[in-house]
């Protein structure tokens, strides 16, 4: 068993749920990542990026981010108003986090076990 620096559950507040909190759902994840890959985006531009999200969802997770310090929003006072958001230093800390969770979903995906189901009694482990 792996040593942690936490005993999670056991912690009143528990660092990973923290992280959660923040980064958790479908699409904040697929947001700073396409912003940290594509560098500043105007909002439609990120939204075509994004397939499949609404521009309900993709407002308020930008809103999210921008208040829990990840995304940089830049408004221009132009005719009509131009808006651009890029990652903050707090994101791009995150993104070498994040990219060891991809790798690892990836070695994950060439087992072909299903997401949510078992594989063998060693990988339980």
């Amino acid at each position: 068993m792996i040593q942690t620096h936490y005993d999670c559950p056991c912690l009143e507040k528990c660092p990973l749920n923290y992280t959660m909190s923040i980064i958790g759902g479908k699409w904040k994840m697929q947001i700073i990542c396409s912003l940290n890959n594509q560098g500043t985006m105007r909002y439609n531009e990120l939204r075509r990026k994004l397939d499949g999200i609404s521009n309900t969802v993709l407002a308020s997770s930008l809103k999210e981010l921008e208040e829990e310090g990840l995304v940089k929003r830049k408004e221009y006072l132009e005719v009509p108003i131009r808006v651009e958001y890029s990652t903050t230093e707090m994101a791009d800390r995150l993104m070498p986090i994040l990219e060891e969770l991809s790798d690892w979903g990836e070695e994950m995906m060439k087992t072909d076990v299903p997401a949510g189901g078992h594989g063998s009694e060693e990988a339980d482990r």
